[in-house]
Parts: structure tokens; sequence; C-alpha cells
């Protein structure tokens, strides 16, 4: 219980801890094979987000500085003071949002098709973000919408998570669920696109080391997001799986493992220091302007 409502988390292993946030209308079981992998050489965290899966859906505050706070809280309350942070789409917005508003308790991050770097997403989700659009939510569940969730799976291009995102959507016809989602979207979406933008404070990840994993074929955030936000945050890295979509660590798992272990080995958490924070601020941006040429990028192959 925190704030009087119940969270719903999956916890085990030993050793420096790492916490999964997953996309929204997601729950913690999309991480369920790298928990299993990683836990033995680490304390590994996966909550279901305030308003999915198994934790409470009430009437509240769904913005991504609401869930970066619920993220200090729920760790408090674990006794967790430190963490590297893995968010996927949603979950690497609020991600960055609780390394910018909790820079003393992050110790790396990493983002995978993360929302929050740039203004373009699916259509699909912003007609879903629209006004009216809780009318027609509850239709999902019927037999006629199952072929069209299936069209929709196919166009966003994750049709090898096809059972996994209709699932996911089935859940939409359950009216507190439904609530939620709305609320969580419309406070990141709206008609034009992306409303939440970190761009404008990115240059602080400096000194944190930072992943960003992308598909190249996510439909969802597209992967032009992932080179904005490299040459956005000093000292990044980049890997691109080359053919995935919007779920890299669902579609190539085991190549997905190999990278985060590689980055955990060679990166050591971050240490913060105020001062150093403080001069971030004061400068207002990076020293140096952000090229508009894209990088290198290493591609892996995700056998998608």
């Amino acid at each position: 219980m925190v704030h009087g409502y119940e969270r719903a988390y999956r916890m085990a292993g030993h050793g420096p801890a790492l916490l999964f946030l997953h996309g929204i209308g997601d729950d913690s079981s999309t991480w369920l094979d790298l928990l299993t992998s990683l836990a033995d050489d680490f304390t590994v965290i996966a909550p279901d987000l305030l308003g999915h899966g198994f934790s409470a859906k009430p009437r509240a505050d769904y913005s991504v500085a609401a869930y970066a706070c619920g993220m200090r809280d729920l760790l408090t309350t674990l006794d967790i003071d430190r963490v590297t942070v893995v968010g996927h789409s949603l979950g690497g917005g609020v991600a960055m949002q609780f390394a910018y508003q909790f820079p003393e308790r992050c110790e790396r991050l990493v983002l995978v098709g993360s929302g929050g770097v740039g203004a373009s997403v699916h259509p699909l989700l912003r007609l879903a973000a629209a006004p009216g659009a809780g009318l027609l939510l509850p239709l999902l569940g019927t037999p006629p919408a199952l072929p069209v969730l299936r069209k929709l799976a196919e166009t966003l291009r994750i049709s090898d998570d096809l059972d996994y995102v209709v699932a996911r959507y089935l859940r939409l016809v359950e009216p507190d669920t439904r609530s939620a989602f709305l609320r969580t979207l419309r406070s990141v979406v709206d008609w034009r696109g992306q409303v939440v933008n970190m761009l404008d404070r990115c240059y602080l990840t400096q000194g944190i080391p930072t992943l960003l994993v992308w598909g190249t074929e996510d439909r969802v955030v597209p992967s032009g997001h992932a080179l904005r936000a490299h040459r956005a945050m000093p000292g990044s890295r980049l890997v691109l799986f080359e053919g995935a979509g919007h779920f890299p660590h669902r579609s190539a798992p085991k190549e997905f493992l190999e990278i985060l272990r590689e980055f955990l080995a060679e990166t050591p958490p971050a240490a913060y220091d105020r001062a150093r924070w403080g001069e971030l601020l004061r400068a207002g941006g990076p020293e140096e302007p952000v090229p508009a040429e894209s990088p290198d990028v290493p591609a892996v192959s995700s056998g998608t």
C-alpha cells in the first residue's frame, strides 16, 4: 500500500537494483524473461504502474511526474535507495522523469522505444486521446473487434507480439482499466502528438550512463526519436534492432539481454554531484550545440 493504493510489483534476486517500467496498457509481465535471467546477479523490481495490471486504478494523477514520484515512494517502502532504471515506451518517459526529479537515486538509464523525446506518435494513439474515444473502447471486447485488433497490430508492425498486444487491448473493456488508460494517455498525448517532451532537459543526463534501444520498424514511437535523443544525451549509447518493432525486448530477448548485461558491466553507476547539477542548470543547456548529422549506430539483428 502506497498512499492508500495497492501497488503490485515483482521482485527477486540480490545485488545492484534494476527497476523495470512497462509501457501504457501493459504490465510488469512484459519483463518476465529478463527478470528470470537477471535475478542471479541483480535485485530486479518490476511494478505494475498505477492504473495498470494488478495495481489500483483510482481517479488520480497519471502524469509522468506522478508516476516518477510513485516509483520513488515504492522504492523507499522497499528500502532501496539507488537503481538503474529500464523503461519501455511510457515507462521510458517515466524513467527520464525519475532521473530528472531524483538524480541522486538514478545510477543508469536504459530507454527502450521511449516516449518523451519527440512529438510524433502513431495516429491511432492520437485518435484514442481525442474526446469521445472512451465511448468506442468498450467495443474492443466484442467478437467483431478481434479481426480489427489483429489488423491494428499488423499496422503497428507488432505482429510478432500479436496475441500479447491483443490481450492487453481487451482489458480496456473493464471500466476502471479503461478510465486509467485514457487518463494516462491524455496526460502525454493529444490530437497533435506527444505533449511531454524531455529533449530540453536531456543535457542533464551528463554523467548518467544512458543506453537507448530501438526497433528500426517501430511505428508507435519512430526510430528517428532514438537518433534525436542520442544526439541530445551526451555520452549516450544507441543500439538499433534491425527489423524489430515497438517491443525489441520481446522480439529479441537474448540479444537484448546481452546488450543490457554488457552495458551494466561496462558502465560505473552515476555519482550525483549537486554542484555539477547546479552548473548544468545555470548553463541552461549543453555547452556544445547538438550536431545535425546522425552518428554511426550499431545495428543488431532481431531475428524478426
